[in-house]
């Protein structure tokens, strides 16, 4: 009856509310998951934020928040995936990169992490992050 929980990853935690990343290159993930009792699996939203549209778990805007909605050029970027987590688990450290598309909009996006155990409860985290044009 307890839901899982996410909590930041002792060495390196990743994305942060307001990060920036760059076109063609990945978006490090590095979060830990807990139960009382057993993880289940977790899933991965990238989705854009062209319209400011918010469901941030953040106190802290970021100061793009603040921008007038503007018309996006190029693709957006959308990313969903579910993944399990081993069974038995009552702990467990996510870490992997996700490519960013090298035509993917400009412009404002949300990470959302997902993770639901066992039983079927779930708990969600939600940052803003920025796409940049690379260098």
């Amino acid at each position: 009856m307890t839901p899982p929980e996410i909590i930041p990853s002792a060495d390196y935690t990743s994305p942060l509310n307001c990060q920036v990343f760059h076109q063609g290159g990945v978006l490090p993930v590095s979060w830990t998951f807990t139960d009382n009792v057993e993880l289940g699996s977790f899933n991965i939203e990238v989705h854009s934020n062209h319209d400011h549209h918010t469901h941030s778990t953040e106190a802290e805007d970021c100061p793009e928040a603040e921008h007038e909605e503007h018309a996006a050029e190029g693709n957006l970027w959308v990313f969903n995936k579910d993944y399990a987590i081993p069974a038995g688990s009552t702990s467990y450290d996510v870490k992997m990169n996700i490519p960013i598309p090298a035509d993917a909009a400009e412009g404002e996006y949300h990470f959302m992490l997902r993770v639901t155990d066992a039983a079927g409860w779930q708990q969600l985290r939600s940052v803003s992050i920025h796409i940049e044009h690379a260098d």
